[in-house]
């Protein structure tokens, strides 16, 4: 009897310790399984992260134009409010007012992305805003596009690599070392493109305009003063300008003044030969005239004061 008693004993013991095993060995095999969910879960909520954040990537670019009184101490108050906000100036070109123009200054700025906004209402304390300006394209597709890229040409820069490192034929080796110089090449582009795309996002670019108020120049004499000048002025710049025309016209007036004296002296002799024409003919003898010989004609003719012999 008492035999019997301890091997049920030994026996439920066993029992109790198999069914103990059991639910431990369960146990253990469901906190794994959980942990490998958990991990998982965590995985696929970063990655979805991740894409969120690329799907919103936006580059923001814009332009303010403000008048200020004084548009080259407003430009150093700008750069003053954008470095302390983290940002910096990439370029500033300033002219001063010159004959009562208008003073000019253009900034630009590249703002943290987060701080915009905060940026944009302390660069408007500068003067009076006249536009506003800002634009944001969306470029996370443009991202994924080029990490992916990325990872695959490292990928097959890898794998080429341990081609080369088991490659024996020298034709094998150029070709493998110019597939991966080749792509090395394409990596390093892309990287630069990425790279410039991620300082685009993370820094806007704004243009500053900064200009003072413009002023409509007085044209018109005020009192008797300035038109006396404005009078003196007009006479004074007239004859001048007389003057200057005279001497640029003077070498062509010459140059006229000959040859209008040649035609007048060719035209007037001319003129003179014309008139002396019939006196000469006049004068000539008969003989001369009509082709006799002068011993005839001083026989035919007698001279002056006697009367001719009779025949």
């Amino acid at each position: 009897m008492n035999t019997t008693r301890r091997l049920l004993a030994v026996l439920a013991v066993a029992s109790i310790a198999a069914i103990g095993l059991v639910g431990c060995s369960a146990l253990g095999t469901g906190g794994s399984d959980a942990a490998r969910v958990d991990e998982a879960s965590a995985q696929d909520a970063s990655a979805a992260a991740e894409g969120e954040d690329q799907d919103t990537a936006v580059v923001i670019t814009g332009r303010i134009s403000i008048v200020a009184a004084d548009p080259v101490a407003a430009a150093s108050e700008a750069t003053t409010i954008v470095t302390d906000a983290g940002g910096r100036v990439s370029g500033r070109t300033e002219r001063s007012a010159e004959d009562g123009g208008q003073a000019s200054a253009e900034l630009t700025l590249r703002i943290p992305a987060e701080v915009i906004e905060e940026v944009r209402s302390d660069l408007g304390g500068l003067g009076d805003v006249k536009e506003t300006s800002l634009e944001s394209t969306e470029v996370g597709s443009i991202q994924r596009d080029l990490d992916a890229r990325v990872t695959t040409l490292r990928a097959s820069i890898a794998r080429y690599t341990e081609w080369l490192g088991t490659a024996s034929e020298t034709s094998d080796l150029i070709e493998l070392e110019t597939a991966i110089a080749d792509r090395q090449t394409e990596l390093e582009s892309l990287e630069a493109q990425s790279r410039s795309l991620e300082d685009q996002v993370a820094m806007s670019t704004i243009t500053l305009s900064l200009s003072s108020e413009y002023v409509a120049p007085v044209t018109a004499p005020q009192n008797f003063g300035e038109a006396l000048v404005v009078g003196w002025n007009g006479f004074g710049a007239f004859w001048g300008a007389m003057l200057i025309a005279i001497g640029v016209g003077l070498p062509w007036l010459v140059l006229i003044a000959a040859v209008v004296t040649g035609v007048i002296w060719l035209v007037a002799r001319n003129r003179r030969r014309q008139e002396l024409k019939p006196a000469v003919s006049a004068a000539m003898p008969a003989a001369v005239l009509f082709g006799m010989p002068e011993e005839a004609t001083s026989e035919a003719t007698p001279p002056e004061g006697t009367t001719p012999a009779p025949r």
